[in-house]
C-alpha cells in the first residue's frame, strides 16, 4: 500500500469526516481539506485546487453544496483531470441518486481517464440530527414540501463504510437503507425514540421557499426545492444493496439509528 496521504475532500463533512477517522484508525495517513485547513481546498476557488491533489494516492470527493447545481460536472472534470495528472490510484465521488446534475457529473469523472469508484447514496439519516431538519426536530415539528413519497434514507456511517472498503475501480455502488420510510415515518420513529412529541407537516413548496429565505442562498433553496419536489417523486424508492455488496453485510436500519441518535442527547428540546 502507497505511504502516500488519501486526499479527502470535504473532511470536515457528514461523510468526510468519518472516512478520515475510519482510514486514521486503520493506520492510513490522510490528508482531510476544506476551506480552513493547512492546504485549503475551495470549490470556489479553483487555484486551490492543485496542492491539494499534489503527493496523494487516492481521493474522496464530496461536493458542495450538490452535484445538482449548475458547474458541478465542470468541476468534478478538472478534478478527475487533476487526479490523473498527479497519477491518482483511484477517485471515489459521492454521488446522489436520481439527481441528472450528479449523473452528469458521474459521467465527466468516468470520462476523465482516472481510475474511479462512485458511492451514489439517498437521502441521509443524519441530515435529521447533523444538518437542516434538527432545528425542526429540537422545536418539535418538521415541516418539509414532501408528501407521502417513501425514501430509502441511508445511515453515512454506512457511506463512510463503504467508501473506504470499495476497492472495485469502474464501479458503482448505489447504498440506501434497508426500508423505504415516508419522511412522516421517519419523524414518527425520532419521536418515539426520544419519547416526546415530534411531528411532521407537509407544506407548499412556496411556504418552504418564503421560510428559508431568511437563513439561505437563493441558490440553495433552489437546490432544495428541485430536492423536494423533483427528485423526491417517486424515483428513488426503491431499495439498493450497495452496501452489502460492500461490506457483506445489510444495511443500518432508520430505527436503529434513532435509537442510537437520541441516546447522544442530541435530540433533548
Amino acid at each position: 500500500m502507497s505511504e502516500l496521504p488519501i486526499l479527502i475532500i470535504g473532511g470536515a463533512g457528514k461523510t468526510g469526516a468519518r472516512v478520515n477517522a475510519l482510514l486514521r484508525a486503520s493506520g492510513t495517513p490522510t490528508r482531510p481539506v476544506s476551506r480552513s485547513t493547512p492546504v485549503p481546498f475551495d470549490w470556489t476557488r479553483p487555484e486551490t485546487w492543485p496542492a491539494a491533489f499534489a503527493g496523494v494516492s487516492m481521493a474522496y470527493v464530496t461536493y458542495q453544496p450538490d452535484l445538482a447545481v449548475e458547474g458541478a460536472s465542470d468541476a468534478i472534470a478538472e478534478v478527475g483531470r487533476l487526479a490523473r495528472e498527479n497519477g491518482l490510484e483511484r477517485v471515489v465521488l459521492l454521488s446522489g441518486r436520481g439527481e441528472p446534475g450528479a449523473q452528469r457529473a458521474e459521467a465527466a469523472l468516468q470520462q476523465s481517464g482516472v481510475p474511479w469508484t462512485i458511492v451514489r447514496a439517498s437521502w441521509f439519516d443524519q441530515n435529521f440530527s447533523e444538518g437542516y431538519l434538527l432545528d425542526g426536530v429540537l422545536a418539535g415539528e418538521v415541516a418539509l414540501p414532501a408528501g407521502a413519497v417513501p425514501e430509502p434514507f441511508i445511515d453515512v456511517d454506512d457511506i463512510a463504510e463503504v467508501a473506504v472498503a470499495a476497492r472495485h475501480a469502474s464501479k458503482v455502488y448505489e447504498v440506501t437503507g434497508p426500508r423505504a420510510l415516508t419522511f412522516a415515518q421517519a419523524v414518527a420513529k425520532i419521536a418515539a425514540a426520544v419519547g416526546r412529541p415530534v411531528r411532521y407537516r407537509q407544506v407548499a413548496p412556496e411556504d418552504f421557499a418564503a421560510g428559508m429565505q431568511p437563513h439561505a442562498p437563493t441558490e440553495v433553496i433552489e437546490l432544495m426545492l428541485e430536492l423536494f419536489t423533483v427528485v423526491l417523486d417517486g424515483r428513488n424508492s426503491d431499495v439498493a444493496h450497495g452496501v452489502e455488496q460492500a461490506l457483506g453485510r445489510p444495511a443500518r436500519d432508520f430505527s436503529d439509528y434513532a435509537r442510537r441518535t437520541a441516546a447522544t442527547g442530541v435530540w433533548r428540546a
